[in-house]
């Protein structure tokens, strides 16, 4: 396939979901890592010429050769993504993330009367590290709210025991602001003030429910008072909260030397995802398609799969995260299914990307090999609904009325896969009176099927009757296919809504 039709097939099969994108050079070599808000739009763009925005994008655009692409749960966590991706291959045209920096966490430090402030250094301190933090607005508010709601010491003073009771410091502008309660002089107990750090923590872990009932209880309050635009104020915190809250799963301090490990499939195929974790941070993400031999489970597959995939990267992870069960031995590595929290979250978020790049690999088949894909379609098909065949010729059936009259009812056709419109039928009912949706079923099936086994015999009947409605449609459906004998000759399903 030529590199031009190559790209071509890459941008068709995108989603249009949140994620990060890798472009490759013609030795592999990872020359660009980006974010996007809708991968499809985002990716397409740098091959619009009229999108060229200097000469950098239209040397790189020269040298794109293969793209791949990790998709995330939001546009915040692909920021996060990209910024761990770049660090990690440090690209050759990113220029924009190319430093040390790192996003901003809030830490919680471990001492006597605990200090709370923000840092772009995780250290294995013994401090509770909470982010990171895509918007530097939304962190400061946090801290703000927590230090209004919570007085706690902005100071940097050691405040031991022995250095409070020999009267050594002395009550600075914060306490007469109201901003501190007074530690270093001994106006708050370290009891208190504990009480007061674990409601930060709180804050800091989401569980603002608490704090929200507060901020509104201050708005109320506020405007009761007239006060607007302090109540504007109160509002603006409620409104970072809840952005704070919808926190990252793609980076989380505490998790650290990591893989996870994913599989979905289909008759033929399975798809493995796995994502490497270093130092709370994703690395590398990639999907991989392996060809399922007879009877083999996706358990035995995955297990056969992650000591080549984790030899291919050079992992020495001691710890594995997995969607399913299984038995591999590999040393002193400890594996385990995630229930809840992060762990769960990165678990659900490498299953969303093996199932998305099943989805892009059927695509791609149907395109290089149509009937290839229509088999496995079909075969598919008939294993779920227990059919004795393939179901090649596929009909089915809903009905219609205008304010409870005139009722109608359609029959459309499908001929290996594809719509057959020159056997669609539409039937006006006759027989039944005013909405009576199972009546109007049972006679649209009759006569349909009536009309076709006297012209066509069983030759020309469907191996599938699709009716659209619940259990009460399909059994005068059925009705209908039993008066006329036909029985065990076609199959008859129906698609209800959840709760039918």
């Amino acid at each position: 396939m030529k590199p031009l039709e190559h790209i071509q097939n890459i941008l068709a099969r995108l989603p249009n979901k949140p994620g990060i994108y890798k472009h490759f050079d013609a030795e592999g070599t990872i020359i660009y890592v980006g974010k996007a808000k809708d991968l499809k739009k985002r990716v397409s763009s740098y091959f619009n010429r009229k999108n060229y925005e200097n000469g950098k994008t239209r040397l790189l655009v020269r040298k794109i050769a293969d793209i791949q692409w990790i998709v995330t749960p939001t546009e915040q966590d692909a920021l996060l993504l990209e910024n761990n991706l770049i660090k990690e291959h440090w690209p050759v045209y990113n220029i924009l993330l190319k430093d040390d920096k790192t996003f901003p966490y809030i830490v919680i430090k471990k001492e006597r009367f605990p200090r709370v402030f923000s840092t772009r250094s995780v250290m294995n301190d013994g401090g509770e590290y909470f982010g990171p933090f895509t918007s530097i607005r939304s962190m400061r508010t946090v801290l703000d709210l927590c230090q209004k709601l919570y007085p706690i010491r902005s100071c940097s003073l050691s405040l031991t025991e022995k250095n409070i009771a020999g009267d050594k410091f002395r009550v600075c502008l914060e306490y007469h602001v109201g901003n501190c309660l007074g530690p270093c002089v001994g106006h708050q107990s370290v009891d208190d003030y504990d009480l007061s750090i674990q409601s930060i923590r709180h804050v800091l872990k989401g569980n603002l429910n608490v704090v929200r009932k507060v901020l509104k209880s201050q708005m109320n309050l506020a405007v009761k008072n007239l006060a607007f635009e302090k109540a504007e104020g109160l509002k603006s915190k409620l409104n970072s909260l809840d952005k704070y809250q919808a926190k990252s799963t793609v980076v989380h301090p505490k998790i650290d030397g990591v893989d996870v490990f994913t599989i979905v499939g289909d008759d033929s195929f399975a798809y493995v995802n796995c994502l490497l974790i270093v130092s709370g941070a994703i690395i590398r993400g990639s999907s991989f398609e392996v060809k399922r031999k007879l009877g083999q489970t996706n358990a035995e597959m995955l297990e056969a799969s992650i000591p080549l995939i984790r030899e291919k990267f050079n992992s020495t992870s001691r710890e594995i995260f997995t969607s399913i069960l299984v038995n591999v031995a590999l040393g002193n590595v400890t594996f385990s299914i995630p229930v809840k929290g992060d762990k769960k979250r990165l678990v659900e978020m490498s299953e969303q990307n093996a199932r998305l790049y099943m989805k892009d690999r059927q695509r791609h088949q149907e395109q290089i090999d149509p009937e290839a894909a229509l088999e496995r379609l079909m075969d598919t098909m008939k294993s779920d609904l227990r059919l004795k065949s393939q179901p090649r010729h596929i009909e089915c059936f809903d009905n219609s009325n205008l304010q409870g009259t005139n009722p109608t009812s359609a029959c459309v056709v499908f001929r290996n896969g594809k719509p057959f419109k020159r056997d669609y039928r539409h039937f006006n009912i006759k027989t039944v009176e005013g909405p009576d949706d199972y009546a109007s079923m049972k006679e649209a099936v009759y006569r349909r099927y009536d009309r076709l086994y006297k012209e066509s015999g069983e030759e020309g009947l469907p191996q599938l009757i699709i009716i659209d409605g619940g259990k009460g449609q399909v059994s005068h459906a059925m009705e209908a296919v039993e008066e006329l004998h036909l029985r065990g000759k076609v199959a008859v399903v129906g698609i209800a809504k959840r709760l039918e």
